[in-house]
């Protein structure tokens, strides 16, 4: 009797004896632990953070970008946050040129007549200048145009005040009104909550390896090569269980965020991209589960691939956080971003993402169902990683 197998069949029998493995409830309740700590402790960083009283424990952005500053009347230099930037005075003879030279990030240039333009209504003169090969220009052009913005605000709410004489409040002069959060909070949530969502897809690694390599140790692999059905199949199977159980777990997780307080935008999109993004990790893990000897060679393997995978992931991030450049969107962490953030993007910047994780996922997919369908790899003995490699593009021959 023929024997009719496909991949499908494979990834429910795995789903469901993952979902019923101890070792699985065992994690899923630790993760859930970890969420919840993490979560307690990021609400405690930012009330301390926002607090006037507590000790702030920020990462201090004044030795990470400084700014020259021409203001004859002192009304501007004064609203600038000293805890953003570490501004120096100058008569603005030579900060073009300690501009050029990297010496400082900014130039900020103020009328000289600043305060009688102000008493007198008038429009006041202001010139910043950046250099924009420079990634910290975004930190001082943001720290600027928040200071510009509540200067206007709190002026034009003392010139109505005075122009209004039926107006008999006490209030006289004029106020500061801090309006958001401040660019340190803005950086510290957004890489906090894109790295929450991320998170689950690094957890699940131990499920594939002992999956892959598991059919190894207890000598089943024989078993399932003999079976009607392809290794890119079987690994394929045994991937997509993962991604699913994934999927399920990066849903809570989200909702958990948002009964937490966080506020995530566009949350279909950012949950699909998170999804998709599992695939071509799972695909490397399948990668190291199919070559490895056992679940120590796996583990040490495992690590050094995912310091790689988070360096891709999260470095485009913060790039794009100081220079805002296309290319960082190769980075899915980088479109999830600006998506919950509620961010403008493009298609075209949604595609970049999205085709460098399908590209990924059917290199590395392609690459595990090779290593998994090599007796020499699942058996023994074992060739090197080079001459694989010379194999896999047909360099050498066995």
């Amino acid at each position: 009797m023929k024997i009719n197998m496909n991949f499908s069949i494979i990834t429910r029998w795995e789903f469901k004896n993952t979902l019923k493995s101890k070792k699985f409830i065992l994690i899923f309740f630790m993760q859930l632990s970890v969420l919840a700590m993490l979560i307690f402790m990021f609400n405690s960083f930012a009330t301390n953070i926002e607090s006037e009283k507590g000790l702030s424990i920020t990462p201090s952005l004044v030795d990470f970008a400084t700014l020259d500053v021409d203001d004859p009347g002192g009304y501007f230099k004064k609203s600038i946050d000293p805890e953003i930037i570490k501004i120096y005075s100058t008569n603005g003879n030579s900060s073009l040129l300690r501009l050029e030279t990297g010496e400082t990030n900014g130039f900020y240039t103020v009328s000289s007549d600043s305060i009688q333009r102000i008493q007198n209504g008038e429009v006041v003169d202001t010139v910043l200048y950046l250099d924009y090969s420079d990634p910290r220009r975004s930190v001082v052009r943001d720290s600027i145009n928040t200071t510009t913005k509540s200067l206007s605000s709190a002026l034009t709410q003392s010139y109505l005040q005075s122009a209004n004489p039926s107006n008999t409040s006490s209030q006289t002069g004029i106020n500061e009104e801090n309006t958001g959060e401040s660019l340190p909070m803005q950086i510290i949530k957004k890489v906090m909550l894109v790295v929450l969502l991320f998170l689950p897809l690094f957890l699940f690694g131990n499920i594939i390896i002992d999956s892959v390599v598991g059919e190894k140790e207890r000598k089943t692999g024989e078993i399932l090569v003999a079976m009607p059905i392809s290794p890119g199949e079987i690994l394929l199977g045994k991937g997509l269980a993962v991604v699913a159980i994934s999927a399920l777990q990066v849903a809570m997780w989200i909702a958990v965020l948002i009964a937490a307080g966080f506020t995530i935008n566009n949350v279909i999109p950012v949950y699909l991209l998170v999804v998709l993004t599992a695939i071509p990790i799972v695909g490397l893990t399948s990668i190291i589960g199919a070559y490895a000897k056992n679940y120590k060679e796996a583990g040490i393997g495992l690590t050094f691939a995912y310091i790689i995978v988070v360096g891709f992931l999260i470095v485009p991030a913060l790039a794009y956080i100081s220079r805002k450049s296309f290319s960082a969107n190769i980075s899915p962490m980088t479109a999830v971003m600006r998506l919950f953030a509620g961010e403008a993007i493009s298609i075209p910047e949604i595609l970049m993402s999205v085709t460098a994780v399908i590209i990924l996922s059917i290199i590395f997919f392609k690459i595990a169902a090779w290593l998994f369908g090599r007796d020499d790899v699942l058996f023994g003995p074992r060739p090197g990683p080079v001459k694989l490699t010379l194999q896999f593009f047909r360099i050498k021959k066995r």
